[in-house]
């Protein structure tokens, strides 16, 4: 029978429980085994096959009835960590993974470990044939990586910025932008208030999907997104260029 490991990686975001439950519904539905990794990749990485409570603290085994109400509260039920395990810092690495006999030598060593030999050792102690990661680049980037040891990976795209590779929408894309949206538009009372300026500063990294989508919708004056080079000095003007209380209308490209 195949076994599936699902696991949360990254920032939580709303979407990930309902997620969650219509994976294992589905994949119970179709006779497999599934299983929750708790923590994300971390769960893995932490994991020590010697230890039974090691395997109850991180294994989490996952049915209907586990799952019935997860989708009523926000976050993720299998919690959630930022580790790479195949790029862990030397503080990272789990006490029973160092070498007893050399621990001054690798505090010494500030290089990235690789720890991916590590959890492919759990997964198939664990008999995970399948893995089913959700979360952004930095998660799905090792979900990659195993997927290139041989291990099968089904990969959910989840990220606020939205800008997974391959995917036109992620998980928890749409409430950033209905929140972003319902903050710009509560600022206007006190900007408009005090006779201000109100710069909004969104998130995204190296994209502007985010930032361009909540700044339409909420119909502001001025967007600067990061894929676009812009003239600090040119914006300035613009931003200025108001009379009384109406927004400037003048078109600007970079």
């Amino acid at each position: 029978m195949t076994k599936i490991g699902i696991l949360t990686g990254g920032g939580d975001v709303p979407g990930l429980n309902p997620c969650i439950k219509a994976v294992v519904n589905r994949a119970i539905d179709e006779g497999y085994e599934i299983v929750g990794i708790r923590r994300g990749w971390g769960g893995l990485l932490d994991l020590n096959i010697e230890d039974p409570t090691s395997i109850e603290k991180h294994i989490m085994p996952l049915n209907k009835n586990a799952v019935r109400t997860i989708d009523r509260t926000g976050g993720t039920m299998l919690h959630t960590s930022r580790t790479h395990p195949g790029k862990v810092k030397p503080d990272g690495v789990p006490d029973f993974l160092r070498d007893p006999d050399h621990l001054e030598a690798e505090a010494a060593d500030k290089s990235l470990r690789d720890f991916t030999p590590h959890v492919m050792k759990n997964l198939e102690y664990l008999g995970i044939d399948t893995l089913i990661p959700i979360g952004g680049d930095d998660t799905l980037s090792y979900g990659e990586r195993l997927h290139s040891e041989g291990i099968r990976v089904l990969a959910i795209p989840k990220t606020m910025d939205n800008d997974v590779y391959g995917t036109d929408y992620c998980i928890g894309f749409s409430t950033a932008v209905t929140r972003s949206v319902q903050f710009i538009h509560q600022l206007r009372t006190s900007t408009g208030s005090h006779e201000r300026i109100a710069v909004v500063e969104l998130f995204g990294r190296n994209s502007g999907e985010t930032s361009l989508i909540s700044s339409y919708l909420a119909g502001v004056d001025r967007a600067v997104i990061s894929e676009v080079p812009f003239d600090p000095e040119k914006l300035g003007e613009l931003v200025l260029k108001t009379n009384g209380p109406t927004p400037a209308t003048t078109p600007w490209s970079p």
